[in-house]
């Protein structure tokens, strides 16, 4: 880039980022076979986590090859995706002689396929070569359909992708980065592939999502035309994110969070994020934890650790969660924001802290393999552990846009309140 990355966020020139097309709404993964082959597909490597027991990847499967395409599956795409995972899927397209990447599932699976694209591109270069901002050189990669079965990440709408460096796992590094190269050729997002996500996924999922529409209408950044897309996604969410939790085949709130998703997408794909996903990134580098989860347990803390450089904007946000905010200050309806994210995270679910989260409560991670720093069943709430989440905070691409300036020691008390504290 021409100018520093840290200087980005005081200059008066902003970039919009592309979106791709995307297919929205009941029924669109019945065409999937039909897109696929409109992109010039004809052997298509279908990257996933496996779905164990859902029946969607065999459903897609068929969908694909009633069109004439051939399919190849890699199914060992694992949350927070791995280095590893990026590179032997980029060498199964190439072995296989694929010509097209189809990602079924959530962010883990779209974002390791942004990755493959970008190594298959790239003559098999290492993935985490590409960390930080446009860092590809060639933009001819494969085409891309991705196929959201959850509505979290956004993953399938915007020009980021995050991938875990395990080069040393005395320091594991979950890094983000920014590439117009990485957009899909096609997003689809159908809200009956969602009644399959069980309960606490979708409560994870949604509270990513609210970070997404969040981190952007209080961001540095101050991106006019993401202001809007965040408002209405923040409303979304407080009006579906229960009900979809709940009553998981009701097509109404499935629709509304599937909305939400995309839309807020839209908001930070170039409105950017903040302090909320800098500490889901450091929490699940070093204990593989969802993402989503992460955030759940971060939002709140971030929201009243930023509100004193945002209140008007936080007091914004209220309504949307559902305050009446008419007669209140802007100070009283900004801690009220606060108060309603605490609350919609009590009635989903949400743990109090980081402590309480086991190997049990999301079962995919690794955090009991002895692979991951903590090498228990427990993360690690020391002072040290502290600082060293504080630490990789600091040096995370999302935390430039963060509306208050911040250090090490300014972030320990929060980290720490996130930790083992609660509400």
């Amino acid at each position: 880039m021409a100018i520093e990355l840290n200087q980005i966020w005081d200059m008066p020139i902003k970039e919009f980022h592309p979106l791709p097309k995307a297919l929205l709404g009941v029924g669109a993964h019945d065409i999937l076979g039909v897109e696929a082959k409109k992109l010039g597909m004809t052997r298509v490597l279908i990257m996933t986590t496996g779905l164990r027991g859902s029946g969607i990847i065999e459903e897609l499967k068929g969908k694909i090859e009633y069109q004439g395409l051939d399919v190849v599956v890699f199914d060992k795409v694992e949350s927070n995706p791995k280095d590893y995972n990026v590179m032997d899927a980029a060498a199964l397209y190439n072995s296989e002689k694929c010509d097209g990447i189809i990602s079924v599932g959530g962010g883990s699976s779209h974002d390791a396929a942004k990755g493959a694209r970008v190594v298959i591109a790239h003559d098999g270069r290492d993935i985490n070569e590409f960390q930080g901002f446009s860092k590809s050189t060639n933009f001819e990669n494969p085409p891309h359909i991705a196929v959201s079965t959850t509505a979290g990440t956004g993953a399938e709408t915007s020009w980021a992708y995050v991938i875990t460096d395990t080069s040393d796992m005395d320091h594991p590094h979950k890094w983000v980065a920014f590439d117009d190269a990485s957009l899909v050729s096609l997003a689809m997002d159908d809200p009956l592939l969602y009644y399959s996500c069980p309960q606490h996924f979708t409560a994870y999922c949604g509270f990513d999502v609210l970070a997404h529409c969040s981190e952007p209408y209080v961001s540095r950044l101050d991106f006019a035309p993401s202001l809007g897309n965040a408002l209405y996604a923040t409303k979304l969410v407080a009006d579906n994110l229960t009900t979809a939790v709940y009553d998981p085949r009701n097509l109404e709130a499935r629709t509304g969070m599937m909305n939400a998703q995309y839309i807020a997408t839209q908001a930070f794909n170039s409105g950017g994020l903040g302090m909320i996903h800098s500490m889901s990134h450091a929490i699940s580098a070093y204990y593989d934890t969802h993402h989503g989860l992460n955030n759940a347990i971060a939002l709140p803390r971030v929201w009243e650790y930023n509100l004193p450089s945002r209140y008007q904007r936080y007091a914004e946000l209220a309504p949307q969660m559902g305050v009446d905010t008419r007669n209140m200050t802007t100070v009283q309806a900004a801690d009220a924001a606060v108060e309603a994210a605490i609350r919609l995270s009590k009635d989903v679910g949400i743990p109090d802290n980081f402590s309480q989260i086991t190997p049990g409560l999301y079962e995919k991670n690794q955090m009991d393999t002895g692979k991951y720093k903590g090498k228990g069943d427990r993360i690690d709430t020391s002072a040290e552990n502290i600082r060293r989440i504080a630490e990789h905070m600091m040096g995370d691409a999302c935390t430039p846009g963060n509306p208050r300036e911040s250090t090490v020691e300014s972030l320990i008390p929060m980290v720490e309140h996130a930790m083992t504290g609660s509400y």
